[in-house]
């Protein structure tokens, strides 16, 4: 156990002071080394088989689909989405509706199987981010669980006021976190037989061997500056400081010390956010910068585009970035369209990036540009994406560059990228469909480099790397 209880610092790569994390103020010293691949839709069984696979790719850290007790209509949810001849629709998103906070679900697995997959990514060095969703319930409140309802007080303890009202208005904080995300009915997140049963499946998790959380729906559970649910008693927002260990919720607190855990929170970017106070309690996730560079790669330049700049209000070496996401590739498919190729150019330019923890969202096999979902069965592996010898070449490069900082170069066109590392190694991207020309200024000793994965040379002269790039490809180069 003593081996899993590292700091925030240790295992971010970062250098940080014990103690309070300031995670508003940038550290322009801070170098992020970690990568996270989102394993989504696999199975604990799939996920235990390819370990070894995941780790050789160099990912660091894997974030699982929701592990608890799922809606589940009619034994339905074999394929990712779809509809039966009955017309019951089945697919991912019925684990996020929640029944019960028990370990296992019919996508995933059991706990049994999941306690095996623990193991297995202990043997690898590998930390299990799970993905958790306090905030809601299933649709169907006639499934949730007797036992859940009877541990929270009933019915009416289990929801907010106005929790079966959908939210109308996403930048009213009121309704943004006393009513209902995207129809979902919203948990009184503030009751404290709730909290303390939810907290009992986290010590779980963490007793099982789980090293972190991404926190689903973040932004719709309130913080102390929104308002409080009055008319059900409520007084302060405290779910977060339960959830983070600040405060026990009847006696039952967080079982490990929050220094020890990679915690992050979906806190989509918008109007009226408290984004600084709630990175007060965890690390936040990247959105809009994700979106800004999805932009280039639709457009195949940045030119025009800020890529340098996170967008965000947090510190980045506490954000997670990515590409793209499970929501941005299945909810509205923003970025199902853009290609496997591009995706991996985001990918490494992004990865090899001083800052943040990228997440690698792994599309599901055999899909396509017109048939997003593939193969379509839950529980199998993604596609071959996640370790694309790219890929496992920026993931080893990003671990070989800790301690060296930034400097990110563009061609006037936009469309190649560069980013250096000190004067130990550099990533070049080239977003365009065709064959470019590189002509950029770095810091890499004069010589003649050659890319980690083709072999294609390159050459240093008088602080300018210059070399040919063909179209949506990327090149690692190191210093010898």
């Amino acid at each position: 156990m003593k081996k899993y209880l590292l700091t925030l610092a240790a295992m971010a790569g970062l250098m940080v002071p014990a103690g309070a994390v300031d995670r508003v103020t940038h550290d322009p010293n801070a170098v992020n080394t970690e990568t996270i691949l989102h394993v989504w839709s696999w199975n604990f069984p799939t996920i235990t088989a390819h370990m070894q696979q995941i780790a050789d790719a160099g990912y660091t850290m894997i974030q699982t689909s929701p592990v608890q007790t799922c809606f589940n209509p009619q034994g339905t949810s074999k394929r990712i989405f779809g509809q039966r001849p009955d017309g019951v629709y089945e697919g991912w998103f019925f684990y996020y509706q929640p029944l019960d906070w028990k370990v296992g679900n019919h996508i995933v697995g059991t706990k049994e199987e999941m306690q095996v997959m623990l193991d297995e990514a202990k043997k690898h060095g590998i930390r299990v981010i799970v993905d958790v969703l306090p905030n809601h319930t299933s649709f169907s409140t006639d499934s949730v669980a007797p036992e859940y309802y009877k541990a929270v007080g009933g019915r009416k303890k289990m929801f907010h006021t106005k929790g079966l009202t959908p939210v109308k208005n996403y930048s009213d904080r009121y309704q943004c976190t006393l009513q209902g995300c995207g129809g979902l009915p919203d948990v009184n997140t503030e009751n404290p037989r709730m909290q303390a049963y939810y907290m009992n499946f986290v010590n779980e998790l963490l007793a099982m061997g789980v090293r972190g959380f991404r926190y689903d729906t973040a932004k719709h559970i309130g913080v102390h500056s929104d308002p409080t649910d009055k008319e059900a008693g409520i007084k302060v927002n405290d779910f977060w400081d339960v959830a983070t260990g600040r405060k026990a919720a009847r006696g039952v607190k967080l079982a490990l010390p929050m220094d020890s855990l990679f915690v992050y929170g979906e806190v989509l970017q918008d109007r009226g956010v408290p984004e600084k106070e709630y990175a007060d309690y965890f690390g936040m996730t990247a959105s809009g910068y994700g979106w800004n560079l999805c932009q280039a790669l639709e457009k195949h330049s940045a030119k025009g585009i800020d890529l340098v700049s996170w967008h965000h209000g947090v510190a980045p070496e506490y954000l997670t970035t990515w590409v793209e996401s499970h929501d941005t590739y299945c909810n509205g498919n923003e970025t199902a369209g853009i290609s496997d190729e591009m995706i991996r150019c985001g990918w490494v330019f992004l990865t090899a990036r001083q800052n943040g923890t990228p997440l690698f969202f792994n599309r599901p096999a055999g899909s396509t540009r017109s048939n997003y979902y593939g193969n379509n069965v839950l529980g199998e592996r993604g596609n071959d994406e996640f370790f694309h010898p790219e890929v496992v070449a920026v993931n080893k490069f990003r671990a070989a560059m800790a301690g060296e900082k930034e400097d990110l170069q563009f061609s006037d066109s936009g469309e190649l990228m560069l980013v250096n590392r000190g004067n130990k190694g550099a990533a070049v991207v080239n977003i365009a469909t065709t064959s470019r020309a590189l002509d950029l200024a770095t810091s890499l000793p004069a010589g003649e480099y050659f890319d980690q994965v083709y072999g294609q040379p390159f050459i240093v002269e008088n602080g300018r790397l210059k070399g040919v790039c063909k179209g949506a490809t990327t090149y690692i180069l190191k210093a010898k």
